[in-house]
């Protein structure tokens, strides 16, 4: 856990976990940990954290339970994949069953993966249409 969540977490009830695959390579989690300060910073009110399905720490299991111990009673979960493959069809299913029997009084939500969110994915288009060679 961030040292601002120690600081604040009496007011805080609400979470939101960033949720990315993990790589053995420590550079690769440099944007997720950028998102998860810009969104921070934007929302004081909202305790944000970043876990992984696999190969970094904290895995989304070790969050939530720490979330869950600190209090907090509503924890929403934001996929950061482009596409719904196995992990989020298969493994993350399995993992939000577990932890909601784990944590019975913390509501846990999940949000679209961000390949499924339709702004996000025209940002992209632009981007690259703008990126392009003419």
């Amino acid at each position: 856990m961030s040292a601002a969540v120690d600081s604040t977490l009496s007011t805080k009830h609400s979470a939101l976990i960033l949720f990315a695959h993990g790589a053995r390579d420590a550079q690769w989690s440099a944007p997720f940990r950028a998102i998860r300060q810009a969104v921070a910073a934007r929302r004081p009110d909202l305790t944000v954290e970043l876990a992984f399905l696999e190969l970094m720490q904290p895995t989304l299991v070790d969050c939530v339970g720490q979330l869950a111990r600190d209090g907090h009673t509503h924890i929403t979960v934001a996929p950061l994949f482009l596409a719904q493959g196995g992990h989020l069809k298969k493994d993350l299913p399995r993992l939000l069953k577990s932890l909601s029997a784990r944590h019975p009084t913390a509501e846990i939500a999940v949000l679209p993966p961000v390949g499924e969110v339709t702004e996000l994915l025209n940002a992209i288009s632009e981007w690259l249409v703008n990126s392009a060679p003419r």
